[in-house]
């Protein structure tokens, strides 16, 4: 199926004109059910492969499949808005395109603008006239567009850098609201449960823990048909919050080139971590060299700028560069978010996984923190992760903080996808 299937299905569905279960004739357009059905086709196929439908567009549907051609048909540059010249493409001139982009805007829904756009800027190499403010001021904002911008951010002109900066900060803030309370809930809550006490108060015992362990003092009643009472010897309970550190956490990031979105994303996880009193929160990105952000972190846009997407990579230098800031390796939580493409030293990189965990380091791996599921990754270095205990798997930024709050409280991390696991 074409891009332009996948692309034209989800705008027409969507479209609340053109149901699914359209009647025999339309009350808004006396079309019926087969014409329909015929429109619909042809909008999918395009003109040169929908000739044999027979269907002739009209109205809004000529625009809408000009501002499809222009992207998924060839040809030279459009022309202006609706008009049937509109299937010859998008050019490369920026008025052009930035007069596309509002269309685009107009006549389908967000979620469809959005791969359009990655679309437009992969097949039709249109990074360049990001550069330019007027057109990121037409783009819909989102995690990979943001990535975009970070890859270019060292060929970006001054008069850019302002208008890209606000596109970034307009993402950054809409995320962090949608996490932000969340995963402080989750974890505060793993903090508390993971500094038991034994002296707690009455609404503080954990009575599973405790009755565990108490089992041995286990007095039947006599007459009682086997009811019997367990004498808690030892109460078992929930520390309450403090401020006080409990956890250290050190967040490990790839900034490959594929690793766009879960740079993004991991951004903000880390402001958003660093901004409790309760963990010691570092940030670390890496490709064939080592930069820590943690003093960026009550800003992830700042972190982002900071980033340097592409180049290669070298695991095996920045876990180094980790391992070293470890001073309480039982209280650490290390999070590896890579897709563990090694250019540096395999061995020396396992070594260290499994020096680390030894040491008591909680170590995950994702391959990748994005709503995409799991990237190309090396499986042969996922493999030989799992063994040592570290399974590598990709995890949606909703399910974080609950893998967060699994390794604060050392429990099987829930792991989405068993296909992912190694």
């Amino acid at each position: 199926m074409t891009t332009r299937t996948v692309t034209t299905t989800q705008s027409i569905t969507t479209d609340p004109t053109t149901t699914n279960s359209a009647p025999t004739e339309s009350a808004t357009t006396g079309t019926t059910a087969h014409e329909e059905r015929v429109r619909r086709w042809r909008m999918v196929l395009g003109g040169d492969s929908a000739e044999s439908t027979g269907c002739t567009l009209t109205g809004r549907d000529v625009a809408m499949d000009g501002a499809l051609a222009a992207l998924y048909g060839g040809g030279g540059k459009p022309a202006g808005r609706g008009g049937p010249e509109r299937s010859a493409g998008l050019g490369a001139s920026a008025p052009s395109v930035a007069r596309w982009l509002g269309d685009i805007r107009t006549y389908f829904p967000s979620s469809v603008v959005q791969v359009m756009q990655r679309d437009a800027i992969d097949r039709l190499g249109l990074s360049a006239l990001l550069l330019e403010p007027e057109m990121l001021e037409a783009v819909e904002a989102d995690v990979h567009l943001v990535g975009t911008l970070l890859s270019l951010n060292k060929a970006m002109p001054e008069t850019t850098k302002e208008t890209a900066r606000a596109v970034v900060r307009k993402v950054v803030d809409d995320l962090e609201k949608r996490i932000s309370t969340r995963t402080k809930a989750t974890l505060t809550g793993a903090l508390d449960r993971s500094a038991k006490i034994s002296r707690p108060r009455h609404r503080d015992i954990d009575w599973d823990r405790t009755i565990r362990a108490n089992l041995k003092n286990y007095l039947p009643i006599p007459g009682g048909d086997g009811a019997g009472s367990v004498i808690p010897e030892r109460l078992i309970g929930y520390g309450r919050a403090s401020r006080a550190v409990k956890k250290d956490v050190i967040l490990c990031i790839d900034q490959s080139g594929s690793m766009a979105a879960s740079v993004v994303y991991a951004s903000v996880f880390g402001a958003v971590l660093a901004s409790m009193r309760t963990l010691d929160t570092r940030l670390v990105v890496f490709d064939t060299a080592v930069v820590d952000l943690t003093d960026q972190l009550d800003d992830p846009v700042d972190v982002l700028f900071g980033t340097q997407l592409g180049g290669g990579t070298d695991i095996n230098r920045a876990l180094a560069y980790c391992q070293s800031k470890i001073t309480r390796p039982a209280d650490t939580v290390v999070v590896l978010i890579s897709d563990l493409y090694e250019g540096g030293i395999r061995n020396e990189m396992l070594k260290r996984v499994a020096a680390m965990k030894a040491s008591g380091v909680q170590f995950v791996t994702l391959l990748a923190l994005s709503d995409e599921g799991a990237p190309a990754y090396d499986r042969e270095h996922a493999a030989a992760l799992g063994a040592l205990g570290a399974p590598a798997f990709a995890c949606t930024p909703d399910l974080f903080p609950d893998i967060m709050a699994a390794a604060i409280e050392r429990r099987p991390l829930p792991i989405p996808d068993k296909e992912t696991r190694q």
